[in-house]
């Protein structure tokens, strides 16, 4: 794999979030990109057991257990502002055994699916992210692929984001300044889908009182 800028693309004023999605896969189709299959990432969050926290008011922590259809035979599992641990998938079955210290969150999974385009060395995903049964928003995944060290290409991938993301272009994801001149991994693509997936659950929970 390349290097990797995943963001959240706002729904278009006047328009649903398929529509918008549909807007944006025309732009790379008529930029010349090609569709290349389906993609899916999906999160579902667990925190800190009751129990094992004991009665100093510790807040628990929570982690987050995801997938990733580029990775079939891999889970990923992070921590809040902590380590990323790359497991088989078996790792769900391991956290069936665990609820004693980690509990699933209800209602907490959330996930993106879309078509994946190739455009010269650009890997695009475009993808309606759910809760449940409705759509909260979409995602755009743009994969550098000749690259490993996100400081080199950096500037390239902004200039191909601009081409068709326009003002709502991003700035360099947080990973990025973290990683320097180390070589970009899975793990770092995984961070940002669950920085997205966490901004657009925020953005759900904005009090819509008084809305007839």
């Amino acid at each position: 794999m390349g290097v990797t800028c995943v963001s959240q693309m706002p729904v278009a004023e006047g328009k649903s979030v398929q529509q918008t999605v549909e807007l944006l896969t025309r732009k790379l189709e008529m930029l010349g990109a090609e569709k290349q299959g389906t993609f899916c990432v999906d999160c579902e969050t667990y925190h800190t057991a009751a129990s094992t926290l004991g009665n100093q008011g510790q807040s628990g922590k929570l982690m987050y257990v995801m997938h990733n259809s580029e990775y079939p035979l891999s889970c990923f599992a992070l921590f809040e502002n902590g380590p990323c641990l790359i497991a088989d998938t078996n790792f769900d079955v391991l956290m069936v055994k665990l609820k004693g210290f980690f509990q699933s969150a209800k209602a907490s999974k959330i996930e993106t699916r879309g078509t994946r385009y190739q455009y010269c060395d650009f890997l695009v995903k475009v993808g309606t992210v759910t809760m449940g049964p409705s759509a909260r928003g979409i995602s755009v995944e743009v994969e550098y692929g000749p690259c490993v060290v996100a400081t080199d290409c950096w500037s390239l991938l902004l200039e191909f984001l601009q081409s068709f993301l326009g003002s709502h272009t991003p700035g360099a994801p947080s990973v990025f300044g973290n990683r320097h001149d180390a070589v970009y991994g899975p793990a770092d693509t995984m961070v940002q889908y669950m920085e997205l997936f966490n901004k657009i659950r925020k953005q759900q929970q904005v009090p819509v009182a008084g809305i007839r």
